[in-house]
């Protein structure tokens, strides 16, 4: 078989999820979990070669992993296999106070994966490299891998996407600052929700938020607004890009798939007022179904309801 480049890689950590099927009842229901993994299946939806750089573990679940992006169309050829570390896990319970999460993640395979395992020609071959603010706080050795990626895909001329995606279970706010504000500063594309970008740079204020995360480096920001749509802005220009309304069911993964949908769209040329208004109507598809992974849309469903005026 023919090995085709991506022209957008995402790198990250990709866990199975278990999510209680009921309150109160021991059963749950396997699922995916992981923002890039979220990223790249949405990204590939849209029809752009995409590929995965990670780690999982030489387990069952590392082949479930490697099983669905097989099925989506993720190139798996830059995923290792570890045999001496396991595939992340984390649960949804849900109780009286709403969803609960706990996660088996700490020494997983992808958190282990090292700047030498980095797939150098396949990232100098790519037009779009993805990280998340996850990607950074799994584990030392990722996160030195993250910069390590960064630095090689800038000395090759490829984009930098990031999505800022804050959680400080993983690390402390001081130490998720330090290291953003780092990434952010090599960042193309940045793609931050309202609540983790507000948190990590002090600021309540669109413009201002813009106004800095243009200053450290990015020329595209597409801020996320939930169902109001996306702020986005360049040096030159700013405006929202409203929403769709949708009557939503479960909005896990929205923003991943915005970021999938918006940066597989400037891959194929759009500017990015247009990419955010595709992006929009992707990420409002994505919440008429439960799960972060099923009910991302494909092309020709995002293409149909941009081509309707009517509310879904």
């Amino acid at each position: 078989m023919t090995h085709v480049t991506p022209e957008v890689l995402a790198y990250g950590e990709a866990m199975i999820e278990f999510n209680q099927a009921a309150r109160d009842q021991p059963e749950y229901l396997q699922g995916f979990g992981g923002d890039t993994s979220n990223f790249a299946i949405a990204a590939a939806r849209q029809g752009v070669r995409t590929g995965f750089v990670s780690a999982v573990g030489d387990d069952q679940f590392g082949r479930l992993l490697l099983d669905l992006w097989a099925r989506e169309g993720v190139d798996t050829s830059t995923v290792l296999v570890d045999g001496t570390a396991p595939t992340g896990v984390y649960f949804v319970s849900h109780g009286p106070n709403g969803h609960a999460f706990d996660y088996l993640r700490k020494g997983s395979a992808a958190s282990r994966y090292a700047p030498a395992e980095l797939p150098l020609e396949t990232l100098a071959a790519a037009r779009v490299l993805h990280l998340s603010g996850i990607s950074v706080a799994i584990g030392d050795a990722a996160c030195d891998a993250a910069f390590a990626a960064i630095e090689h895909a800038r000395a090759n001329g490829v984009q930098v996407s990031f999505d800022t995606n804050l959680r400080l279970k993983l690390w402390p706010l001081a130490r998720a600052r330090a290291v953003m504000t780092e990434v952010l500063r090599a960042t193309d594309i940045c793609l931050p929700s309202w609540d983790d970008v507000a948190v990590l740079t002090g600021l309540d204020d669109r413009d201002a938020i813009v106004d800095r995360l243009l200053s450290l480096g990015s020329r595209v920001v597409a801020l996320k607004l939930g169902k109001e749509g996306a702020y986005v802005a360049t040096p030159h220009e700013r405006r929202l890009v409203p929403g769709r309304v949708v009557a939503a069911v479960d909005a896990t993964g929205a923003g991943d798939c915005f970021g999938g949908a918006f940066v597989a769209r400037l891959a194929a040329g759009d500017n990015p007022f247009a990419a955010a208004q595709y992006a929009n109507a992707a990420a409002a598809l994505s919440t008429l179904g439960y799960g972060a992974v099923a009910p991302i849309p494909r092309r020709e469903d995002v293409e149909r309801m941009l081509a309707s005026k009517d509310e879904v």
